[in-house]
Formats: structure tokens, sequence, C-alpha cells
């Protein structure tokens, strides 16, 4: 490489975004066909919901064919997001997610969650500060809050088996305290903690109870709690008759949108994305809530580079405010998740593979360290590029979620239909009968 770049440049242009972003490309190359292709590769790695899209697919067309576009479209408006869209926005939060009323003055909207992300940590923290995050979790955290922010990641570990966790999260004061001092010591400052719920990848939902407590810790201390709900509407019905004995306690889903009404503080924030509880990744839409003014006069003042385009804006004001539709199609989507997770489960539970019980998102967190020939994260490496080349599956290796135990991999089943993912289900029994064997 010359130096004919700055040191960000060559340092980007030698950092893959994905570690399994190759593979992903190999496998798109050599798609799976049941009749054009019936051997090729099955992607189980990318986090889109692929279910519900021919249906939602309808209903953007009408608008798009039969609804003029206003005159404000093709001009500059608002860098935090049109006025129009913001109220649509927060109409369809209050209505389907939060359950509380959310101020359109309050939400600001960037091109995707990463967006979101990497603005928030440029606002929120400084050059070296460090961001809390339970493991294991989103490896491109790490990117989103430290390509531009330089935003330090730690991972905080709760539990080592994934048996621990099949509750739910296990994270406590207790965990946040001990890895608040270990910062200290080190030299750094505790800035930021961010809770996933329902959580990537195992599938977790906070209690409200939890957040409550774990947003007075914050609070107290002037750490910024952020809570991503990019998944808060991708809810699985635990009582489907395939999985429900993996189940104890009833939980429900309840938005932290609930305790920032409570508390009223500038220390508590809400993100939230399009892209994953309606199908529409490629649409680019994140968003931020939160009761902090200097927060968004600062997001409004950086958020040009990032603005979301006003076609979309309008589209989707359109689209947000069909509450009856909305509506049904949630529900349709749960119904769909359900079916697809249940599948996967079902499987993974005959293999005989430990997973986590999920309760929401659209992954399955599954445990394949019988199958490793040490513990390791070459190891790890291994298997997964094992699995991908011997049975065609791609899964998201665990490395990069910061947790202890290797050999986890993260499972997308909604990215494919149905009986792609049934195929891709016994290629995973029969890899690991011949391994067990």
């Amino acid at each position: 490489m010359t130096d004919s770049l700055s040191f960000r440049g060559r340092r980007a242009a030698g950092t893959p975004l994905r570690i399994d972003y190759d593979a992903f490309r190999e496998t798109e190359r050599d798609r799976y066909h049941p009749t054009a292709n019936p051997n090729g590769k099955i992607p189980l790695n990318i986090a889109e919901n692929r279910l519900s899209w021919p249906e939602l697919r309808e209903r953007i067309e009408s608008i798009t064919k039969c609804e003029p576009i206003p005159d404000w479209v093709p001009g500059y408006t608002s860098a935090g997001g049109a006025p129009p869209f913001r109220e649509a926005l927060a109409h369809f939060l209050e209505t389907h997610l939060t359950g509380c009323p959310i101020d359109p003055e309050g939400v600001v909207a960037s091109t995707g969650a990463t967006s979101v992300i990497e603005m928030s940590a440029f606002i929120l923290a400084e050059a070296g500060e460090v961001a809390v995050i339970p493991a294991p979790s989103y490896p491109v955290y790490s990117r989103d809050l430290g390509n531009f922010s330089a935003v330090q990641r730690y991972d905080l570990v709760t539990h080592h088996d994934p048996v621990d966790i099949a509750a739910g999260p296990l994270l406590t004061i207790g965990h946040l305290e001990a890895a608040r001092e270990e910062i200290i010591v080190s030299g750094r400052h505790f800035r930021m903690l961010i809770l996933t719920s329902p959580d990537n990848p195992t599938g977790g939902i906070y209690s409200i109870d939890r957040l409550r407590s774990i947003a007075e810790w914050c609070i107290e201390r002037e750490i910024h709690l952020v809570v991503n709900e990019i998944y808060g509407l991708s809810i699985i019905d635990t009582a489907h008759p395939d999985i429900r004995d993996d189940y104890g306690e009833e939980l429900n889903f309840t938005s932290f949108a609930r305790v920032m009404a409570e508390r009223q503080s500038e220390y508590l924030h809400l993100w939230y994305a399009l892209s994953k509880d309606l199908g529409i990744s490629g649409f680019r839409v994140g968003s931020l809530w939160t009761l902090n003014e200097d927060v968004l006069r600062a997001y409004e003042n950086l958020n040009l580079t990032h603005s979301v385009s006003n076609h979309t804006q309008w589209l989707l004001s359109r689209l947000l405010t069909e509450d009856e539709f909305l509506r049904g199609y949630i529900e349709r989507n749960q119904k769909r998740l359900t079916a697809s997770y249940a599948l996967a489960a079902r499987a993974f539970r005959e293999m005989g593979v430990p997973y986590v019980p999920s309760r929401g998102s659209l992954f399955l967190w599954v445990d394949l360290s019988e199958f490793l020939d040490e513990a390791s994260e070459e190891a790890e490496m291994r298997l997964w590029r094992e699995v991908f080349d011997d049975a065609g599956v791609l899964l998201t290796p665990g490395v990069g979620f910061g947790h202890s135990k290797h050999g986890q991999y993260r499972v997308v089943y909604p990215c494919v239909q149905p009986d792609e993912l049934a195929e891709a289900m016994g290629r995973l029994a029969r890899f690991v009968d011949s391994r067990r064997s």
C-alpha cells in the first residue's frame, strides 16, 4: 500500500468492514437455488428480515404511484429531518413501540442506524473515552463508535456459557461497578453504556425494572445510557408449541422510552431504525430520541452529511401514519419471524447444539464449541470456514462479539425464505453428524 493516503485512509483500506464480508461476496456468486443451483451456498449472516417485504412493497408502490410529491421534497430542509417526517416518525414510535408520547422536536434522523450511532458517539463522548457494551454484542459497534469519534469499546462479559443467559441478560449494577473501577484504574473515562433490547446476537430482553435501576446508576454517575431498540417490534411468540418449553418466566418487551419519560434526564437516549422491524435496511433511516436539548442542537448542526433523502422522508411519512395497515403488518411479520425462528431452534435442538432462547431480534446465538480443536479465535475461524466450505452455509463467527467463550456463532434466520432455511438447517445437521461420527 502506498503513502498516497492519509493514515486514516490507509487504516480504512486495510480494515475490512466485516470479518465475513469476503465470504458473503463468494456466497452471492454461488447462491443456492433449489433447481438451478442446488449445491449453492446459503447466507445466514446478514441482519435482514426478508420475510415480509412483498407485503410492504405493495403498499409502498401504491403510495408512490397514486400520490403527488409535495413541494418541499426537492429542496433543502432541516438537517435532522423534515418536520412532516419527524412528526410521522414520532407518531409511529409512540403508537407501535414506546407506548408513551414522543415529541417530534426530540427526534432526529440520519441515514441508517450506523449514522445515528456514529453521530451520538461524536456528540456524547471525547476521543479515547469508553463506551461499555455487555458481551456478546454487535461487532460493528467498534467501527461505528471508533472510526470517526475514536471512542473506545469495552466488552463487559457477564457470563461464560450461553446456558447462563437462557432467561435473559445478566447485567447487574455489580457488573457495572466492576467495569467502571477497571476503566478508572486504566486511566480512562466510562462515558457511555449501550444496551440493545432485544439483543443482538442473543435475542434477550431487558425488563423494565432492570432498565430503571441501570438508568438510575448511570444518571447518578453522569454516564450516558443509550438503549438501542432497533429490533423492538421483531418479537418472538414464546407460546409457540415448538419453542415454549425453552422459556421459564414470561417477559414482555417494554420500551426504554417509559423510563426516559419518567426520569426526564439528559443522560438517557433511545436509538431506533426502520431497517429491521420493517425489513427496509436499504432505505437507510435511523433515529435518535433524546430529551437533551444540547444534543439535539449539536445533532442538527452536524447531521448535514448524514441527512436522509427528502423523497425517502416523504414516502415514509406517508407509510408511518397508516396505523391500521402497520398494526396488521407488524402482527403478521411477528408470526413469520416466529415460524422461522421455531424452525431453526427445533433443528438445533434436534442436533443437540446449545443455543440461547431468543425473545426477539433476528438471531439465534448457537454454541458449536464442541467442534473446536482448541479454544482460540483461530480455531473459531477455522471451524467457521469449514462449515462454509463443507456445508455451504455462511454464519457470522463469534470473533468481534467480545465474548470470553470461543466457538459461538450467530445465525440470522429470517434473511432467507423458510424453504431455504430448512435446507440450511439440514446441511448443518449433516455437518454436525459427520463431525461427531
